[in-house]
């Protein structure tokens, strides 16, 4: 164990065998990573330089860190969620010589210290999830950021923090928006979210969705998955959006689609993917029917309007794991998930294996990419190259046996032509 390893801060050590059972599981399963560990990791092209994560820190994510590790990185790590860590991971990490600061459910000052930890060892490159590393090193730490060379940034939230950074000329790096890559959004955010959502409500809630009304608050990318996943499911699904264009196609896939004050009295399932602030109001649920349940999809708590529910229920309990019970004076009862943070984490596994087997090998590659390229880039977000976008798009279909037509040398000509 390396002497980075030793500073580690996590729960208990002893939970590592647990954690190697759950990443031997997950990494079965991930054919992308395992055909990019054959084919770089010999090569060690992150020999010398220490690569800082804050993810959501579970089976799937330890796979990557230890990638990463593999490419010959010092690899430190922290959490992106603090109710999504999984104590047994992190031990299995630390015993395989990464260095962890996380726990989970830490408190809101344990959670920042753990943060500005992994920071404080000077990393050359990061990877973040939410901008939270980022933003801490734009911010109040901005001694920690001498020799970061760049990083990428795996979702939507992230990348807005980071575009406003960019607008204002205040980033001082370049960082891959992993999020809008081809096969990140329609892959992850899509059927990852759509299929996670709906496992971490049903397995939580043991209620059925079909016959039900549910209301999705916002069309994305993430919106789309979880409103088709309950579609399947047998429910009527309503859309709410402030972009007629999602809201347009919302429409022409099958949705209701209305304003959340006409929305809201009709839902039994309430789920927001926006990762806007208050888009479910206290106006909104003091109008929700009895026993309508609420579950956020957002990257931080802050979609749901918790302080009206704190200031204006008569009294709280949960009722299960990871169900508070709101009642109102009225004797209305509300539900809310995994206090409002993502639900697919806090009350599941997060996204199938597979799902991100294809986001972590395109936060591996941007992460390369951004070491050789850096200089030139200069401090900007920029896309994933889409020759990496399809590499992993091409490893997948390998792994499944699928095989694709190729252009001729003819075709690309004429494509490449202006006359007929």
């Amino acid at each position: 164990m390396s002497t980075q390893a030793n500073q580690s801060d996590i729960r208990d050590i002893k939970l590592a065998p647990k954690g190697r059972l759950k990443m031997d599981w997950a990494r079965q399963h991930m054919k992308v990573i395992n055909r990019l560990r054959e084919q770089l990791a010999p090569e060690k092209p992150l020999a010398g330089q220490r690569v800082a994560i804050s993810l959501h820190l579970e089976a799937k994510t330890a796979c990557l860190a230890e990638l990463l590790h593999d490419f010959g990185a010092e690899v430190v790590i922290t959490g992106s969620n603090p109710l999504s860590t999984q104590d047994e991971i992190c031990a299995a990490l630390v015993e395989n010589g990464i260095t962890v600061f996380a726990k989970h459910n830490p408190s809101p000052e344990e959670y920042k210290e753990h943060l500005i930890r992994t920071l404080e060892t000077r990393p050359d490159l990061i990877i973040d999830d939410g901008g939270d590393l980022i933003s801490i090193l734009h911010g109040e730490r901005p001694d920690l950021m001498e020799q970061v060379k760049g990083g990428c940034e795996e979702t939507t939230t992230g990348i807005l923090r980071l575009r406003a950074l960019e607008k204002e000329g205040e980033l001082q790096f370049p960082v891959v928006a992993v999020n809008d890559a081809y096969s990140k959004f329609l892959f992850d955010n899509r059927y990852g979210t759509g299929q996670s959502v709906w496992d971490g409500i049903n397995g939580t809630t043991n209620l059925v969705v079909a016959g039900k009304t549910v209301v999705v608050v916002g069309y994305g990318w993430c919106g789309r998955g979880v409103a088709m996943r309950a579609q399947g499911l047998g429910a009527r699904v309503i859309v709410t959006e402030v972009d007629a264009i999602k809201a347009t196609e919302a429409h022409m896939d099958g949705h209701v689609v209305m304003p959340m004050k006409k929305a809201a009295p009709l839902a039994d399932f309430v789920v927001t993917v926006t990762g806007n602030d208050g888009v479910v109001s206290g106006e909104m649920l003091e109008v929700m029917k009895d026993g309508a349940i609420l579950a956020n999809a957002g990257h931080f708590d802050v979609e749901i309007d918790k302080m009206w529910l704190e200031e204006f229920s008569v009294s709280k309990r949960i009722v299960r794991e990871n169900i508070a019970e709101y009642k109102t004076a009225d004797g209305k009862k509300l539900y809310l998930l995994g206090e409002g943070r993502l639900v697919n984490l806090v009350a599941g596994d997060g996204h199938p294996v597979e799902i991100m087997d294809m986001t972590f090998a395109l936060q591996a590659l941007g992460l390369l990419y951004v070491h050789e390229k850096y200089e030139k880039i200069g401090a900007r977000v920029i896309d994933v190259p889409y020759h990496l976008d399809e590499q992993v798009a091409r490893f997948r279909l390998e792994s499944l046996g699928i095989e694709i037509d190729e252009l001729t040398e003819e075709q690309e000509k004429y494509l490449a032509s202006w006359q007929v």
